[in-house]
């Protein structure tokens, strides 16, 4: 089965704020018959959390997928293995080194990354990261929609 990684802040963010996208995305894949690997999966104890932070220390004890190693592991893994990485940065308001870091492994790789961002304004406005996208758009529907066609499985209508 063709894997669309789910790439994008988490950092500051409820689990709410981080999952709600990732799971638009997951269900427009799923009825293409691609699967999309969210960061957030078997991570529901963080629901209830105000903000998710970038270090874990004050919920690691929560399990092995809330400690610095078990986060680096897993995405790490999930970047490296998938098809496509679709990054959405809509909205950031600070850089997010984590999603950086996802955007290098999978530039070495070579693993096509797709992403959703503001034409101007955006804190990831920067020269590498825009040197390591394959595609850049401005909605995250038209993020789905290349990954599809990529995978000869959407419409492509509008591309």
């Amino acid at each position: 089965m063709k894997t669309v990684y789910l790439a994008g802040p988490i950092t500051g963010l409820t689990f709410d704020g981080c999952t709600g996208w990732r799971d638009y995305a997951i269900k427009r894949l799923a009825e293409r018959g691609v699967q999309g690997l969210s960061p957030m999966r078997a991570k529901e104890y963080l629901r209830q959390l105000e903000s998710i932070s970038g270090t874990g220390k004050e919920y690691q004890h929560l399990g092995v997928f809330a400690t610095p190693r078990g986060v680096m592991t897993r995405d790490f893994w999930d970047c490296t293995r998938c098809d496509i990485v679709l990054v959405n940065f809509l909205g950031a308001k600070a850089v997010s080194a984590g999603t950086v870091m996802e955007i290098a492994w999978a530039y070495q790789r070579r693993t096509p990354i797709i992403c959703a961002i503001e034409k101007t304004g955006n804190p990831h406005d920067h020269m590498m990261i825009q040197e390591a996208l394959g595609f850049s758009v401005e909605t995250l529907d038209e993020a789905i929609n290349v990954a599809l066609a990529m995978f000869a499985v959407g419409e492509g209508k509008h591309l």
